[in-house]
Order: structure tokens, then sequence, then C-alpha cells
């Protein structure tokens, strides 16, 4: 059997609530407060209950317009990610980007609004003012890829994931897998979203959004019992995968080794989590990787505060693990990034795994006793030096996610 290629990170971006680099970031969550505001101009949808969200404050650089003219806000959102890995991997002005063997795996839950909006407006009014030639280009479903890719002139493979919460996993996982098998050397690979009053609009009608109006600053609490659902959030998060023989010619910086990807599908309902198949993903992750469950030091869950989620996900972990697994979310902080969550975890966590640090859950005082008997860590965080660490994500579709980290020592 030919022996599967190792796969590394060698760059790393975010766009996040948090903020847009790793020291700004750590300086807040070091500081255990949440980027959660109550959104005053909501308040002209009188029928929606949540007010609730945690916005990125944005700034798009100083582009070439015709770089940048197709790219809605979700699109440019993840330029600025990817721009920041390409930058951290070295490979800024490289030409091996348009060499064939640099491809790109990327995801949103949906397209810009605004968009989809003037096409709509189109069928409601009757009229095309508002449609141009970047119309279509800012609403398509691989928006976020599609730009990325011609923005830096990548020639290689091109994987849209467009699975809601899993985005920027699955494309992880998807890269990941992509370079094992050698089709590809490098890979681009993450996801993103940006903030609608729509995003918050769904998740309200299945009374899955928190109602804390007047206290911003104590919700989302994932796994407490006094939670009552998700904060939605934006941002765009992007890892650098590349072939490990490959990084090492070129004398890259590495920051973790890709161990293991697990992914399937629950088959039952397109919004109620399983834990059996929640369960089966972090397994496949594990056969992936070739690991027991005792080498895991850390869990990144997906935690979103939702009553079904919380309880479902914490029993499918001890399930796997038959154990209390040190465990947090970065969702506490951030709120529910949606198609950026899986990618802004995946680098955040890469990030604790090596500075040996890992974050509490904030705000977590009374634990559900509905949810499995995990170490919720709390308090200032936790010191752990462990070699490996998973990052979990679910999504609406019944579509689970596990990724696999292992620290470069």
């Amino acid at each position: 059997m030919e022996t599967k290629r190792r796969v590394v990170v060698t760059g790393g971006g975010l766009v996040s609530a948090l903020g847009n680099d790793l020291e700004t970031v750590f300086e807040k969550l070091r500081a255990g407060k949440n980027c959660v505001r109550r959104m005053d101009e909501w308040d002209k949808y009188p029928q929606m209950n949540t007010r609730l969200a945690a916005p990125v404050d944005f700034v798009m650089p100083d582009y070439p317009r015709k770089k940048i003219r197709g790219m809605g806000r979700v699109s440019r959102l993840a330029l600025v990610a990817v721009e920041s890995a390409v930058k951290c991997a070295g490979l800024a002005e490289s030409p091996e980007l348009g060499g064939g063997r640099v491809g790109v795996a990327y995801g949103s839950s949906m397209s810009s609004v605004d968009a989809m909006l003037d096409i709509y407006g189109m069928l409601i009014n009757n009229e095309m003012k508002n449609i141009d030639a970047t119309t279509y280009v800012r609403a398509m479903p691989q928006t976020c890829a599609a730009n990325i890719e011609v923005f830096y002139g990548l020639t290689g493979r091109l994987i849209a994931t467009n699975t809601a919460c899993t985005s920027g996993s699955i494309a992880i996982g998807y890269a990941f897998e992509t370079i094992q098998n050698g089709i590809q050397d490098i890979m681009i690979a993450g996801g993103a979203d940006e903030l609608s009053a729509v995003d918050a609009a769904i998740f309200d009608t299945l009374f899955a959004a928190s109602t804390k109006n007047d206290h911003p600053e104590s919700t989302p609490v994932a796994y407490d019992k006094n939670r009552d659902g998700l904060v939605v959030g934006e941002g765009a998060g992007a890892l650098i995968l590349e072939e490990y023989e490959h990084a090492v010619r070129r004398g890259a910086n590495i920051y973790a080794e890709v161990a293991g990807f697990g992914t399937n599908t629950d088959g039952l309902h397109i919004t109620q989590p399983n834990r059996a198949t929640m369960g089966i993903a972090m397994k496949l992750a594990l056969e992936s990787a070739q690991l027991g469950p005792e080498k895991i030091g850390y869990v990144n869950t997906h935690g979103t505060a939702t009553g079904a989620g919380d309880i479902a996900e914490t029993h499918a972990t001890w399930n796997v693990f038959q154990r209390a697994v040190p465990a947090s979310t970065l969702k506490n902080y951030t709120g529910h990034t949606l198609g950026a969550c899986g990618a802004i975890e995946a680098w955040v966590s890469i990030a604790m795994m090596n500075q040996n640090w890992f974050i509490p859950n904030i705000n977590l005082i009374d634990i559900d006793p509905e949810c499995a008997s995990l170490d919720y860590i709390t308090g200032t965080g936790r010191q752990i030096d462990t070699e490996y660490i998973m990052s979990n994500n679910f999504a609406f579709g019944g579509i689970n996610t596990s990724l696999i980290f292992r620290k470069i020592k």
C-alpha cells in the first residue's frame, strides 16, 4: 500500500470580532470577555426576538478596484484572511501559486445578501436597474473560492465547500486529503460568512437564538443550564496546508501537522443533531490519524449554546473518549461565525496548542446536568502540554466534521 503524504500547516489568518491577528485575538481571549453587542439597527424587525450579534470591525484594505469588484462582503472577508495566511506562509508573490500545484478549498453558508437582493428585486419589481456584470459573481455559491483563485492566479484544483457551519472545517479536511493523495502540493483552505439579520432570523424562527438583548456580555454560554441559544457572528479564517517535504525544502515555518480528518452525515434530519453519527465522525478522524482517543489532550467543541446541539455533542464526545476530556468553545467569545467557524477555530486551536494554554468557557457557571461530564475549562483557562488536539464542527444538513492537529516539537 502506498504511504500517504504528510500534511502540515505553514500559515494561517483570520478576520474576527476578536481581532484580525493572533496577538490581538489572544489579548482579548485572556481578558475573558465576549464580542457580542446589541444590534439597535435590528429594531426595524419587530417580529424578530433577538437583537444580538458579534460583528467584525472591518475596513477593506486598499486593493485595486479591478481585483475586488466581483467580491461582496463575504469574499472580501475571505480575501483578507487568506492574504494574512499567504503572507504567514511566506508565499506572497511566489511563482508557485500559478504553477498548477496550488489549489483552493473554501466555502460559506451563503454568498453576499445584497447581491441576492438585487437579483430577487428584478422578480419583485420587474426591473433590472440593480443588476450588473458583477451581481451573479457576488451571489454565486462558490464566490469565495472563485474570487480567491482569480485574485492569486491559482491554476490548481478548486473545491467549493458550502456546507453551512462545517464549510471551513470540511474545506480543511478536503484540502488535507487532496495533498495527502498527491493531487496538490499546497492548498488554501477555509471559510467565511458575512453578518446579516437574515442569519439571526433563521435561528430566531427555530427558537435557537439568544434573546438576552439587555445583557450581551453574558451570552452565548454553551453548556450552561441557563443558556438560551446562540448569537450569530461573522468573519473568515484560512489555513495554508502543504505537503511536509515540500514545506521543508522551501524552509517554511511549520505550525502544526494535520494528523487526521473525519466527516460523515446523519441521514436522519436536516436540523436535529445526531449524537451517534457525531461520534462516528470523531472516530473516523482518530482512525485517519491512527490514534487512540487517549492521545487527544483537548477538544475545541462546536459549542453553539443550543439545547439540542450542546447535549448531543457532549454525549457524542463522552462516548468516544470515555473520560472527561478538557473542552471549550470559541463561540462564547465570537458568536457563531457559521461558515467561518471551522477555519477560525482551527487556527486559534493550533495557536493554543503551541502556547500550551487553552481558553475557558467564559460565563459558564451552572453546567447543564443534561450535558455529558466533560472537563469544561473555566476560570482563567488551562495550561495543557499535549501533542494532539481535536476540533469539531456540526452543520445543518446533518454534516459532521472532526479535525486532529499534531504539535510539531
